[in-house]
């Protein structure tokens, strides 16, 4: 079942290498998450890299969300801003991503209370409908975990939220700053003989550092809480609206020039969330527990994208009319004549008319990508666990399942549109209509998952698990135009998993582990799978040839134990993807235009180190990862707007706009160094300061996967944090961040800026990171 390579070999015979990794605090030497309904066994029987932090750590680090902790306080996690907006990262870790935005290859999933938090479409991850005020502890366990169901490829995050047993009081807080940011949380909860409520609201509103970027969030939270002797139950609703403005990267030139500065826009995405969970438990004995949930969870989205044209002027013997792309320039003079060249294809409105060039007189060089998805999701899981004992020997056992379903409606439209002044876009209300798209999708899984721990003597703990999952996506389209959708694709698999831990010492642990999992092509994906007719993210989709299901296959090899009081974990880990999913480009000003396809096997080689350590009033702790993420196939992959194209030279060139990636090549987006600094110090009993340093190494730009061009550059970015206690109820608190205002960028992708700058010459565009801002305010709890 499994897939040996040499590097896994290496690994599970000793040989691991330095590296750097995240704190973990003490509630983790008693219980980890193992399975997504909250099933917890010892740590010490838990082969891998955990990392965990409760309420009390999230709401001393002062961060803006959940992401942005995770990237400060958790190792071989990163963030980078392909929006430039802060409730729209996209998160990595290990080389694996959970994104809000269509296009990147998924590689996490995301529980909340037990709950899948992917979306069906595109298993997106939307942090803006998470608040942190709600997260009562959350984890992160490495690896590709089966048990954790589809996605799992290179982790689990799990968030486990308040409700009224785990928090009792009342508390708000308020804050506000730089960049017109404005934020404010109030929340209460308590019990009473066994029923226990929790409510909380949370308000996000800014104006955004860069230009045309106000955003606002609004997120309510309930839970109502049972708790008995044998048995407790919980009811959580969650309903979340947020407007977001991410008006994506930037040209390099136009950096130089204003670093506040965006490309097109207005780009909108408007959600709105309601959610409800419904989950128990019940001790059927003293060593056998049975436990569930079930939910019910609806996502509107809607997205207004202004960019730059898709299409081109072509002449025509009654006048100038807009044609589709890619006609073939028989004279070579750059541009398109009904008469002297050929394969054109008029771009034809709602009404079945051509559409004029120019209107009024002004040039129609730009479109409205604009786009509505409704995904409506529903599912339940169960798990029955137990703990026996075989003499000395601990067993534990649990066995679920799962069956969860989701509907999606999307519907887009390309308008045409004219290039302001100040590079917005205007309305006109007239639709390229071969560009509609309206189709239906349903994306059904049905899991069943096992996980035994046997303690083979009182030193060494094996793990057996698997998970077998059925997923069936059907497609449909509703508009007529695209009946090459319609289709059914099934995918089915078992994943399994086998690790040990071995206790060298009193305060040291050994682990191995060898797993698989898999995650299935999406719904997106699958809707736009062909080069003969790619598709406008995140709007337009036109084919669906099938794609073959991803499968990870992990080995990891670790240590971890204290040294004193200081705590240490030195780990290693190997994974290849096989049949990995990569968005090809085909065009569009910022290479939106393309298509998904399957490349090859990628590889995800790292090491990992983490040191904390309490030292009077004062603790810190060190992270440090090192990957080597290439991909380990020789593939063809469309950029048409590298610059080796133009110039020609490159051995790299076998065709128009086509480019030979090598074995071997890094893959773009992934820092191969990152490494977090942090400290708090109390200087008595109302004072305390802290601070934490993150570096990142360069990435290569998407588009350059034959990484030819220049990567970005590393950079190191310096946050501060302080606290000041009035008394027992109320607290000031001042963040800054970014304090030597570092200009940096957090990645790249090359595009066509002369489609807006017709005087910029320079293919890379760049997703600047913010400049210093500070922030002042204050909490009470009571």
């Amino acid at each position: 079942m499994f897939r040996f390579y040499p590097a896994a070999a290496l690994l599970l015979s000793g040989a691991v290498a330095p590296s750097l990794l995240a704190a973990v605090p003490d509630v983790l030497d008693e219980v980890v998450v193992i399975a997504p309904a909250d099933i917890t066994v010892a740590r010490d029987r838990v082969a891998g890299n955990i990392q965990f932090a409760d309420a009390d750590q999230i709401e001393k680090s002062q961060t803006l969300d959940l992401s942005d902790f995770l990237s400060r306080h958790f190792g071989s996690v990163n963030v980078n801003h392909a929006q430039n907006n802060p409730l729209q990262p996209d998160l990595n870790f290990r080389g694996f991503t959970a994104s809000p935005l269509l296009g990147l290859p998924q590689g996490l999933t995301v529980y909340q209370n037990g709950v899948r938090m992917n979306e069906p479409f595109g298993d997106t991850v939307n942090w803006d409908l998470i608040p942190l005020s709600t997260i009562d502890s959350v984890q992160l366990l490495a690896g590709s975990n089966p048990v954790f169901g589809l996605n799992t490829l290179g982790g689990a995050l799990t968030l486990q939220t308040k409700n009224g047993f785990n928090y009792v009081g009342s508390a708000i807080e308020v804050y506000g700053g730089s960049f017109g940011r404005r934020v404010a949380s109030i929340q209460t909860g308590g019990n009473s003989q066994g029923i226990g409520y929790y409510v909380n609201a949370d308000y996000f509103e800014e104006d955004g550092w860069r230009d045309y970027s106000a955003s606002d969030a609004i997120r309510l939270f309930g839970a109502l809480s049972a708790r008995g002797d044998r048995a407790s139950g919980d009811v959580s609703v969650t309903h979340a609206q947020s407007g977001l403005r991410g008006n994506g990267a930037s040209p390099e030139q136009l950096l130089e020039i204003d670093r506040a500065a965006v490309f097109t826009h207005p780009d909108i995405t408007e959600n709105r969330l309601t959610q409800v969970v419904v989950a128990g438990s019940l001790a059927l004995s003293d060593t056998m527990k049975m436990s569930g949930n079930a939910f019910y969870r609806l996502l509107d989205t809607d997205t207004f994208n202004g960019d730059g044209t898709i299409f081109e002027a072509c002449v025509f013997p009654d006048g100038e009319f807009l044609v589709e792309d890619g006609f073939i320039d028989s004279n070579d003079d750059d541009a398109c004549n009904f008469t002297d060249d050929e394969a054109i294809e008029p771009v034809l409105d709602q009404h079945g008319n051509r559409i004029d060039a120019e209107i009024a007189g002004q040039p129609q060089d730009a479109v409205n990508n604009i786009g509505r998805r409704t995904q409506e999701g529903y599912g339940a899981s169960g798990q029955l666990s137990g703990k026996y004992d075989f003499g000395a020997r601990h067993n534990t056992l649990l066995f679920g399942f799962s069956i969860n379903r989701g509907g999606t409606s999307f519907a887009s439209q390309t308008e045409v549109a004219q290039l302001l002044a100040n590079r917005a876009t205007s309305r006109t209300g007239i639709f390229a209509d071969e560009f509609r798209t309206s189709i239906d999708s349903r994306v059904s899984t049905a899991s069943l998952y096992f996980s035994d721990s046997l303690d083979i003597s009182p030193f060494i703990t094996a793990t057996y698990s698997g998970r077998y999952d059925r997923t069936r996506v059907e497609l449909q389209d509703r508009s007529g135009q695209t009946p090459k959708l319609n289709g059914n694709h099934s995918f089915s698999r078992f994943n399994p998993a086998l690790s040990a831990t071995f206790r060298v010492a009193p305060t040291m642990l050994l682990y191995a582990t060898l797993s698989e999992s898999a995650r299935a092509p999406t719904a997106v994906e699958l809707a736009c799978a062909s080069e003969d007719a790619p598709c406008s993210l995140p709007n337009a989709f036109l084919a669906d040839p099938p794609l073959e299901q991803v499968v990870a296959t992990s080995a990891e090899l670790g240590a971890r134990g204290e040294f004193g009081k200081m705590r240490w974990h030195l780990g290693a880990f190997h994974t290849i993807n096989e049949h990995d999913i990569l968005f090809q480009t085909t065009g569009g000003a910022q290479a939106n235009v393309g298509f998904f396809a399957n490349v090859g096997d990628t590889r995800r080689l790292g090491v990992e180190l983490e040191l904390s350590h309490p030292v009077g009033r004062a603790e810190w702790y060190l992270q440090y990862t090192y990957v080597k993420a290439i991909f380990e196939d020789e593939f063809i992959i469309n950029s048409p707007n590298h610059p080796a194209l133009e110039q020609g030279t490159s051995d790299a060139i076998v065709g128009d706009g086509k480019l030979r990636v090598s074995r071997g090549s890094v893959i773009p987006g992934i820092p191969a160094h990152q490494a977090n600094l942090g400290a708090d110090y109390s200087m008595g009993k109302r004072w305390s300061i802290g601070g934490d340093v993150s570096f990142r190494s360069g990435v290569y730009l998407r588009g350059d996967e034959i990484n030819e061009l220049e990567a970005t550059e590393p950079f190191t970015v310096v946050n501060l944090r302080g606290e000041f206690r009035i008394n027992d109820k109320f607290k000031l608190f001042a963040r800054i961040e970014n304090v030597f205002d570092a200009q940096y960028e957090t990645f790249g992708l090359l595009g066509e800026p002369d489609e807006v700058f017709p005087q910029f010459s320079e293919s890379g565009f760049f997703g600047a990171g913010p400049p210093r801002g500070a922030w002042l305010g204050i909490r009470a709890h009571w």
